[in-house]
């Protein structure tokens, strides 16, 4: 770290501490030359993991956002918050493993409705019909079937 005072490369730390919210360290330096004490902090460069929508707009990835549309879907249904917080945990995983630092959300809504659909069936059509943005009934009864369908195929895991 330069000098402030006399530009000199050699400094020696007096003092360090965190900041009062934990998001930076303070140090007190005193440099070797001239003997002046400065300061100086230091963070976290933190990229943040995106979301990219539907129309191309750019989101910050919020964990509480997938958990309120979780427990929106799963409102007055028999599914455990534990289980809520596992999709979300992988949801945030599978987002935070791209080697872009970003997913669409297709492929985390396709995610959650993957999840969701082996936990509760309605609660999944829930989700689906929001997530979806179903336009009339014809759609919603598409996506019934096509449950109804994979359930006939696959014997019933009795949840």
């Amino acid at each position: 770290m330069k000098c402030p005072f006399c530009g000199w490369a050699q400094d020696k730390v007096v003092d360090s501490r965190e900041s009062k919210e934990a998001d930076s360290i303070r140090r007190r330096r005193e440099c070797e030359k001239c003997n002046k004490r400065f300061t100086t902090y230091e963070r976290i460069d933190e990229i943040p993991y995106m979301v990219v929508k539907k129309d191309g707009r750019r989101e910050k990835f919020d964990r509480q956002k997938v958990l309120n549309g979780l427990l929106h879907a799963c409102q007055k249904r028999p599914v455990p918050t534990g289980k809520l917080g596992k999709i979300v945990d992988e949801t945030e995983a599978y987002v935070v493993d791209s080697p872009e630092r970003e997913r669409t959300t297709v492929e985390v809504g396709e995610l959650i409705m993957t999840r969701l659909k082996e936990i509760d069936t309605v609660a999944y059509i829930r989700f689906a019909s929001v997530y979806r943005d179903f336009k009339d009934v014809r759609e919603f009864k598409a996506e019934l079937e096509e449950l109804l369908g994979s359930r006939i195929r696959k014997p019933s895991t009795g949840i």
